[in-house]
């Protein structure tokens, strides 16, 4: 017995030398580690090798790059399940809007509109890399565009649902995550949930997701939740709503309703989360005011200006036919034109629509309120909806708002329950498995943020303003972010879905 202790001691000493000579790629020194796992902050180190998490705790070797972060938040790189930060990131590889806010993955492919085929965007990532990994989804408008082309304003017929199955199908062999829907946008919106169903059916054969932007958000929002489950349900998929939102004015106050449709679908066996992002407006073309696709119609008109938003609380952020637009509020524009906003409304969208020129607004529906009761549901996980052109804040400042004035300064949710919903809880969401919590021997994807400064600065006004207080964002074990700037790093990886499939 006394030979063994003797060996073992042994053997711990030859570990502990090899432990104390081991040399890291990147230390990370003195942070406070907030894991992605709900579980309480520590103190604590982090080395990377390659682009793997190597040790967390105490780190007793050396690492040819060491940084000293003491009293900074070292967390998990933050993961966007419904991102926009796509367009254009192949002429904008570092993708700074992304970066600056400490985003690692994002989730594209969103609102039924994606690159196809897949294959495509793989090989194009391959050739010209970019700062962020990328997981993308098959959009249901795009496959309907393909199949159906301009004569789109009605339901599919079998053929063309099949056709567009054989899409889907090659989209998630390519490394699709699953389907997409975008249901108040042409051509989805004449879809009906049968052809839904079906394409969600091939998704959950290869044990993919649907993600959708329901049908309504405002008029006929709670038939647009039950469709959803309805088809979580049928084709026993798990689903999620994108930037889940209470946007007309009959509806603020009942998140509590909604959070109960919820758990009672998911105690039915269905399961359905979401995603959020923290902003009262919303940003989308005017012609989602016009479910019915009745831009003339006056009475349409006044409804969508007094029961989902007003004229004063809606904000052109494009408007090709007239530059000069962009940046005044729906009401000033009705002002220069000596109109009723009514009027404005449906002629800005005639004058759009007759030369097929675009147009984007923002718009105030929701309140802070309902935002924060449907953050805190359990299965929501935070999200931007945002992209880098500008118009709307939240493609810059999602998640340093959430940290800096939800989290520090209004106290509305903890740090380490903001952060879960930022990594481990979107990773759980996606079924994403090699990301999204720090843990010895997964991807070295992190961000480093100082917990007393964080805060966003983008506004509706300025929506580019860069955030303070992300102090560094690691992809893949190299630095893309860092003292507010990008790096020429680009590891990026595109991440492939479930489905995939190698020849």
């Amino acid at each position: 017995m006394h030979w063994f202790i003797h060996l073992v001691f042994f053997l711990l000493l030859i570990f502990n030398s090899c432990d104390l000579a081991r040399q890291f790629d990147l230390v990370i020194r003195n942070g406070i580690i907030v894991d992605g796992k709900e579980n309480k902050r520590y103190k604590g180190d982090l080395a990377i090798i390659g682009n793997k998490i190597a040790v967390i705790g105490e780190v007793k070797g050396t690492g040819r790059n060491e940084i000293d972060v003491s009293g900074k938040i070292v967390a998990p790189g933050f993961i966007d399940t419904h991102s926009h930060h796509d367009l254009n990131m192949l002429d904008d590889t570092g993708m700074l809007a992304a970066v600056s806010q400490g985003i690692t993955t994002i989730f594209i492919g969103q609102d039924g509109f994606s690159d196809y085929p897949i294959s495509d965007l793989t090989q194009k990532l391959q050739q010209t890399p970019v700062a962020v990994n990328i997981a993308s989804f098959s959009g249901h408008n795009t496959l309907r565009e393909k199949v159906m082309d301009l004569d789109y304003k009605r339901v599919a017929t079998e053929p063309e649902v099949q056709a567009m199955i054989e899409l889907l199908k090659s989209d998630i062999e390519a490394g699709a995550w699953g389907l997409s829907s975008g249901l108040e946008y042409d051509p989805g919106i004449y879809s009906n949930t049968d052809e839904l169903i079906a394409l969600a059916q091939i998704a959950s054969a290869a044990n993919c997701r649907y993600i959708s932007h329901i049908r309504s958000e405002d008029r006929f929002f709670w038939s647009s939740i039950d469709e959803i489950i309805e088809i979580g349900k049928v084709a026993r998929i798990p689903v999620q709503v994108s930037h889940i939102k209470l946007a007309m004015i009959s509806l603020l106050g009942h998140a509590d309703e909604l959070i109960s449709k919820l758990n009672k679908a998911r105690d039915g066996g269905v399961i359905i989360s979401a995603d959020i992002y923290p902003y009262t407006y919303w940003q989308s073309t005017m012609q989602v005011l016009f479910p019915e696709r009745n831009f003339s119609d006056r009475e349409s008109a006044d409804f969508a200006l007094s029961e989902i938003t007003v004229p004063d609380a809606v904000i052109i952020t494009q408007y090709d036919p007239n530059l000069d637009y962009v940046g005044k509020r729906l009401d000033e524009i009705a002002k220069l034109r000596k109109e009723h906003p009514s009027v404005t409304l449906m002629e800005l969208i005639s004058e759009t629509k007759n030369n097929k020129d675009s147009e984007t607004i923002i718009a105030k529906s929701m309140t802070e309120a309902d935002i924060i009761e449907i953050l805190k549901w359990d299965f929501t996980n935070i999200c931007t909806d945002g992209d880098s052109h500008g118009g709307h804040p939240r493609g810059y400042g999602t998640y340093p708002k959430v940290l800096g004035q939800y989290v520090r300064d209004k106290h509305f949710i903890e740090l380490e329950n903001a952060i879960y919903k930022m990594t481990g809880l979107p990773s759980l969401n996606m079924e994403l498995k090699d990301r999204g919590i720090l843990e010895i021997g997964r991807a070295a994807d992190i961000v480093v943020f100082d917990p007393l400064k964080i805060i966003d600065k983008a506004t509706y006004q300025d929506s580019k303003s860069i955030s303070e207080g992300i102090e560094m964002v690691i992809v893949n074990g190299r630095i893309v972010f860092t003292n507010g700037f990008t790096t020429n790093n680009r590891p990026g990886k595109f991440l492939k879905g479930p489905g995939y499939y190698e020849d």
